[in-house]
């Protein structure tokens, strides 16, 4: 398939390299001026600018995590004025307070051009209609792919999740080639689909780009048989730019290739904080080397993966991540949404009805993922009124969802049922098989 940018996509490693020191000196030497909490971090690790010659010394700065965009919440990160920042993005965080992304115009554009090269990479080209079903607003997916598409040339229907008949309507009369999504709402249109008695052999894919949730090559091979078309895997977080940081090409589909050009990416061992060796899984640690309003150092995404460097068939010469294979933190991704237990723990203490014992169940129900929220009612508020419980429960499904934008079940138990531990508390039981 056609290269979007062929002159940075193949430029062979020590030319690569000399951009990536020349823009990462750039970008470090622009956050020291502008953004207080580099400044006083590198003072206090006592680095400066000037000390950053190679890239190996990018490792003597240190990391950024999602604790310091908090800290620093909402706009201290920013390294231009707000009269530069033309779009702001969020996602969740530990505490309830998103972390908020801010963008310039030319990070806007930097995003499309990235995202142009992720769906031509994916077999997508100006000649393509693409069925966007991720979601548009605060999370990047949907708007991201939007942007990429028009830069690319292609078509775009807006279609976003939801209103699921509805879109297999739009997918036979629109004719649609490249579909994007999440992998586990894209099963779930193929399930409706098949109740509707459409077939998607008989439809116009021929390549589906889909990410914001953790799949594995099962659930390709699924995606694959079901829709009758090539499954790619995306990759992105909001804190570095949101989807396109890498993507599989779709002549291989073994590994996701990194926009080096843009991001300087390190596995670190997430105990020691060292770098691993060459093909061992650690954490994902990304560098941004091109973003004006919201550039981070050293980022630990929680991500666990390992990269793979042998040069691709598809002649893309960047470095290719492995599927992530979990995280390092506890943070749940239902449906595209981050969800963290603490999150779930404030909503669930805002009801002087439960006691502050509770499990997190999810698990994976004809292709989507289902959270159940098991809470023990508090002693003063148990009875057998059921209609009384049924109420309670619907009320804290509704607070859960309208506070962090996630459906999930409410389970009221007995008090004393949920077991105690002397240790850790258990929260999160994933049943999903990943």
């Amino acid at each position: 398939m056609p290269i979007y940018d062929i002159d940075y996509e193949t430029m062979p490693r020590e030319g690569l390299e000399a951009i990536q020191l020349r823009r990462l000196q750039t970008t470090i030497e622009r956050i020291y001026a502008t953004i207080p909490f580099y400044k006083e971090t590198y003072d206090k690790a006592g680095v400066k600018p000037s000390d950053i010659k190679s890239l190996d010394d990018l490792r003597r700065l240190p990391f950024t995590t999602k604790q310091d965009l908090r800290d620093n919440y909402p706009y201290r990160m920013f390294a231009v004025p707000m009269e530069q920042v033309i779009r702001i993005h969020a996602s969740s965080g530990t505490t309830g307070k998103p972390t908020v992304v801010g963008y310039t115009k030319r990070d806007i554009s930097t995003w499309a051009d990235l995202m142009a090269r992720s769906m031509a990479a994916a077999g997508a080209t100006a000649g393509d209609i693409i069925h966007n079903a991720w979601g548009y607003g605060l999370f990047t997916g949907g708007l991201g792919a939007h942007y990429g598409a028009e830069r690319l040339g292609a078509s775009v229907i807006p279609v976003s999740g939801g209103n699921t008949k509805r879109q297999i309507t739009i997918m036979q009369d629109f004719k649609p080639t490249i579909l994007c999504g999440t992998p586990s709402y894209i099963l779930h249109l193929a399930e409706v689909a098949d109740e509707m008695g459409v077939n998607f052999k008989d439809l116009s894919f021929k390549s589906g780009i889909f990410g914001a949730e953790p799949w594995t090559e099962r659930m390709r091979t699924e995606l694959e048989a079901k829709l009758n078309l090539k499954a790619v895997d995306i990759y992105g977080l909001s804190e570095v730019m949101g989807p396109g940081v890498s993507v599989e090409c779709v002549e291989e589909q073994k590994g996701l290739h990194i926009a080096e050009d843009h991001f300087i990416v390190e596995i670190v061992d997430p105990d020691t904080l060292e770098p691993v060796p060459p093909g061992d899984s650690g954490e994902l640690v990304f560098t941004t080397i091109t973003k004006e309003a919201f550039p981070v150092i050293r980022y630990r995404t929680k991500d666990v993966t390992s990269l793979n460097p042998v040069p691709c068939t598809c002649g893309r010469t960047h470095m290719r991540m492995n599927k992530p294979t979990g995280r390092t933190d506890d943070m749940l991704i239902i449906r595209g949404v981050n969800v963290f237990p603490s999150q779930i723990e404030s909503v669930l203490m805002e009801s002087r009805e439960v006691a502050p014992h509770y499990q997190l169940l999810v698990d994976r129900v004809d292709n989507l993922d289902i959270l159940t929220v098991k809470v023990e009612i508090d002693e003063a508020s148990f009875s057998d009124d059921i209609k009384g419980l049924q109420a309670m429960e619907g009320k804290i499904s509704h607070n859960i969802k309208e506070h962090l934008g996630v459906s999930a079940k409410v389970a009221l138990v007995e008090p004393k049922t949920i077991e105690r531990s002397q240790g850790k508390a258990v929260r999160v039981i994933d049943n999903r098989q990943f």
